[in-house]
């Protein structure tokens, strides 16, 4: 199962001072994407990066940059965020008035569409547009900081997703994001996750050895 399995390194948990090199450090270190974080102080409690950073961004790298957008009203900003670079755009169902229309944004931009659920929100929100995307982030904090505690709860929210796909026969990834170590990933990938997002793990264990981190989380 590990061959199947992606890691996408949060750059919210890097060195914001040398950015650039620290991209360029998890390519060489064998990340499979690139998971970055956009907060707008609104939709959650934090402020991070916009479209021109990522734009910069775009040149160091030939991997696939993994947009999560935690801004609303998020179709403002998608055509934007699919200029400076992004390879999927992931948002939230409650960040538009209308998922099929942000869906359709999306595709027109010739983008990868997802759809990410909060802990709290319900598989009933996505639950119809599965056949429309290509992947479902689950997070497993609340978004809008990093370094948060991993919430197993949303284990449940997880398998009952990737059944949920399997039944449809769709080719739809399912991510989770949050809190995600060496001790709980196992139990992610368990639960039918085959992309694993993580941050803090990868940049801070084992002394920074990003090398190392990616290719424990992949193999435990």
């Amino acid at each position: 199962m590990s061959s199947l399995i992606k890691i996408s390194p949060s750059i919210l948990s890097a060195d914001f001072s040398k950015l650039g090199n620290e991209v360029i450090s998890l390519e060489k270190a064998g990340a499979d994407y690139i998971h970055i974080d956009v907060m707008d102080g609104h939709f959650v409690p934090n402020l991070t990066i916009g479209p021109e950073v990522i734009k910069k961004l775009r040149p160091l790298t030939k991997k696939t940059f993994d947009v999560h957008l935690m801004i609303s009203p998020v179709d403002n900003f998608i055509k934007d965020f699919a200029d400076a670079g992004s390879d999927i755009i992931t948002f939230h169902p409650e960040a538009t008035s209308d998922v099929s229309k942000t869906i359709k944004l999306i595709k027109n931009q010739n983008k990868k569409v997802g759809i990410s659920l909060k802990p709290k929100s319900e598989i009933k929100l996505i639950k119809d547009y599965l056949s429309e995307i290509d992947l479902v982030l689950i997070m497993s904090v609340e978004p809008g900081f990093g370094g948060q505690k991993f919430m197993p709860e949303v284990l449940e929210k997880t398998k009952a997703i990737r059944k949920l796909i399997n039944e449809k026969k769709l080719s739809v990834d399912v991510e989770i994001d949050g809190g995600i170590n060496f001790e709980n990933c196992s139990k992610a990938k368990d639960a039918g996750a085959n992309i694993l997002v993580s941050g803090s793990t990868i940049f801070k264990e084992n002394k920074g050895d990003l090398k190392k981190n990616i290719e424990i989380l992949r193999n435990n």
